[in-house]
């Protein structure tokens, strides 16, 4: 099924004119009428930014709406539920708001595009929230995938961190460990093995590429000492740029004669998606 994407940015979100047939509707409402949204991907806020917003909006007012639609003669959040705390916290009586006539799949939508913008929700929200589009609104990945604009490949290595023990989950949804230590991690098997690595990531401070290494060791992989640490910086380069292009995990052994790349998939779809991104890179 073949779906609008609303991933356009935070225009997506306002109204070019009033009087659309979507029926959008700017006006001030009565904060005690506005709701909290039950698909909000939002699950922690920072304490320090919200501080911040509530000193601007108590000397600048509430500059942009928040967005909202109409649910059983009230008013539900779909975006700007810091701006709604802040709001709030200052004993503000109404604020400006405009109204969508929005489903619930393009509630969660819209709601995941402002956070995304902002680059205001963790890896694992955005995770939940990919899962939640898929599974109760019936999006595929590449629908997912253009509703928020990025590319199948981000979506793809973001829901796969739902995969890992849910204490790990919790360590990147808190920045104690990064995207990089997750995907590193996403290669072991067992949930004490994964606990394990993650916790001594925290407390050896490990960066990426040595996570890596810790998983390689693990996995009975062994690089000799003086090659890594002798890796010529233009073969680094190459690695970590082919990493980027095909979100995944590459490893480039350089020789004196020849050389060889070694690149990680994690599922035949996934084996797939690195084809056709060559296929493509190729010209075929």
């Amino acid at each position: 099924m073949e779906r609008k994407a609303l991933g356009k940015g935070l225009s997506a979100l306002i109204p070019e004119q009033q009087g659309e047939e979507r029926e959008d509707r700017i006006l001030y409402a009565a904060i005690g009428k506005i709701k909290a949204n039950p698909l909000q991907p939002r699950e922690r806020f920072d304490q320090k930014k919200l501080d911040d917003l509530i000193s601007s909006i108590k000397e600048k007012g509430v500059v942009q709406p928040v967005i909202v639609r109409d649910k059983n003669g009230e008013y539900e959040l779909i975006a700007g539920e810091r701006r709604l705390r802040a709001a709030r916290a200052l004993g503000i009586e109404e604020i400006p708001v405009i109204v969508r006539n929005v489903s619930d799949a393009d509630a969660l939508e819209l709601s995941l595009i402002e956070n995304i913008q902002r680059e205001e929700l963790n890896a694992i929200e955005e995770a939940k929230a990919f899962k939640k589009l898929m599974d109760e609104f019936g999006f595929s990945q590449e629908e997912v995938a253009r509703a928020v604009g990025k590319d199948r490949a981000t979506v793809a290595n973001t829901l796969r961190l739902l995969t890992l023990p849910k204490r790990a989950q919790e360590m990147v949804a808190d920045g104690e460990i990064s995207m990089g230590h997750a995907k590193a991690l996403l290669s072991l098997s067992g949930e004490h093995v994964i606990l394990k690595l993650a916790n001594s990531i925290v407390k050896k401070g490990l960066s990426v590429r040595e996570a890596e290494g810790a998983v390689a060791r693990k996995k009975g992989v062994v690089f000799p000492a003086k090659t890594t640490a002798a890796k010529d910086h233009k073969v680094m380069f190459f690695e970590e740029e082919m990493q980027r292009i095909l979100g995944t995990k590459v490893a480039i052994k350089h020789g004196k004669k020849r050389g060889a790349i070694q690149i990680d998939y994690y599922s035949l779809d996934d084996l797939e998606r690195i084809y056709n991104l060559l296929k493509r890179g190729a010209g075929i």
